[in-house]
């Protein structure tokens, strides 16, 4: 790419607001700096009135930056957004692609516009951090589900695995086995095959029960229960389980918005004993749904089998002791029966298929904390805090790809993704900011004059940047 100056040519009928975007305390032209030649080249858009376009797109859903540059050239709403005459000529559309796709792809321009959106309701006291709540969706990438090559990949590994082997030896010690012996060259799991898009090789091949197979992009999002604004957005493949990343996510909002996080409403597919855990040791109240046992229809299931604590072993049925076999070094704990019990047993069928007629029971070492979670659900704090998940993280999602074109991945490669969920989640937050401010943060118009007189103040010149004018702002937040 050929260099090109920071130094804007001067329009006819421009505005003064145009040239001085800044989100909180960020500086647009200070951010961009370093993509663009101090001394050479030719005059560019300015980047204040580049990113103003991309928030157009998304506020509006527009998705094709074709149909954005047509509707500008003759929308006059957009024209004085943006700082343009009437007679002023747009950009082309080859210029807005090619700053989206290349200048500012792999930049950290969008993460922190969308940091500074966030710090500004907090600043307004409309985003509280004591309630989150948290889900993933998916977003259909660019690529064809058939134009694939199956390859070995490297199995991702969680971050626990130290601290899971330190409590798996402690766990054998207490039993009496013999610690777990040093890994030997590579400590990760093994590969495994696993489809590769050729056109899109950062999606993942998503299989699920109830969605659509083929390659996409998971969408992480975390919402506020105060008032519903997104605070965190995170993209991986779409083959990445949702509990993966969640505990990284929720410690990066609290040291960068300093949220003291108390409670969290998750869904079934965060519910493993790893996530359980962090959440424990972190002091935080989990709420995650129930989740129906699996295995094969007419045998018995793991919930029928009881354990007991103080003797470390399950009751089965037919009220047999199921006693500690082993613990594995993924942290699982064996429990078996004694043969001789299981051969006379009456019911041998519903128990197990094993051809040596003994019933295994799997056990994690951190099951404890999984079923600690899992109890809540029976509070009446965990109700409510559950309950109110599906009007929270659900309604966010639905209303970005309702009217935010949020559905399909517009470009390819992560980092253009994660750029495409960022900006669409601080489009959602302004319009969200926006409509509590004018309603005196979230009560009637006349219930906090004095405060909201003081708030709408300070706070319209970052947001009035955003808008198009008073009357296409009253049509754009109407609803």
């Amino acid at each position: 790419m050929a260099a090109v100056s920071l130094k804007t040519r001067p329009v006819s009928g421009e505005y003064d607001h145009s040239t001085r975007m800044i989100y909180g305390r960020i500086n647009i032209c200070e951010k961009v700096a370093r993509f663009y030649s101090k001394n050479n080249g030719r005059p560019s858009v300015d980047p204040v009135v580049f990113f103003k376009m991309l928030f157009i797109g998304y506020l509006f859903g527009i998705r094709s930056e074709r149909q954005l540059m047509r509707e500008t050239g003759v929308n006059v709403a957009y024209r004085w957004f943006l700082g343009y005459g009437l007679q002023s000529k747009v950009p082309h559309h080859s210029t807005i692609s090619s700053n989206r796709t290349k200048r500012f792809a792999e930049s950290d321009v969008y993460q922190e516009i969308f940091d500074e959106v966030v710090l500004l309701g907090l600043r307004h006291r409309l985003t509280g951090g004591k309630t989150l709540h948290t889900d993933s969706t998916h977003l259909k990438a660019s690529a064809n589900k058939n134009k694939c090559e199956v390859k070995q990949v490297s199995a991702s590994t969680g971050d626990y695995l130290e601290d899971l082997e330190e409590d798996v030896t402690g766990h054998r010690r207490k039993r009496g086995q013999k610690p777990l012996k040093d890994r030997d060259g590579d400590s990760g799991p093994p590969d495994k095959q696993s489809k590769v898009s050729t056109t899109d090789p950062d999606s993942g091949y998503m299989i699920r029960d109830g969605k659509p197979k083929g390659f996409f992009y998971l969408d992480h999002r975390t919402v506020d229960g105060l008032h519903n604004p997104i605070t965190d957005v995170h993209v991986t493949a779409g083959n990445v389980h949702d509990s993966r990343p969640y505990l990284a996510r929720l410690d990066r909002q609290r040291q960068r918005f300093g949220f003291k996080v108390e409670n969290v409403a998750l869904d079934a597919g965060y519910n493993t004993a790893a996530l359980c855990k962090g959440l424990h040791d972190r002091g935080i109240y989990g709420c995650m749904p129930y989740t129906r046992p699996g295995g094969q229809k007419g045998m018995l299931k793991k919930t029928q089998f009881i354990y007991d604590e103080c003797y470390d072993c399950y009751l089965c049925p037919e009220e047999q002791v199921l006693g500690y076999s082993a613990t594995g070094r993924d942290g699982m704990a064996q429990y078996k029966p004694d043969p001789c019990i299981c051969r006379d047993c009456p019911r041998p069928g519903e128990c197990t298929k094993s051809k040596a007629m003994v019933k295994v029971i799997a056990r994690h070492a951190w099951e404890h904390y999984k079923e600690e979670v899992v109890s809540h659900r029976y509070e009446e704090k965990g109700k409510f805090i559950y309950k109110r998940r599906k009007e929270k993280i659900e309604r966010s999602f639905a209303g970005a790809k309702e009217l935010h074109g949020h559905r399909y991945a517009r470009l390819r490669g992560k980092e253009k993704v994660r750029g495409q969920c960022l900006l669409s989640a601080a489009a959602r937050n302004i319009k969200k900011i926006a409509i509590l401010l004018s309603r005196g943060a979230g009560g009637s118009p006349f219930k906090h004059l004095e405060w909201f007189s003081t708030a709408l103040g300070s706070s319209m010149c970052h947001l009035w940047n955003l808008c198009t004018s008073p009357r296409q702002l009253s049509r754009l937040f109407a609803g």
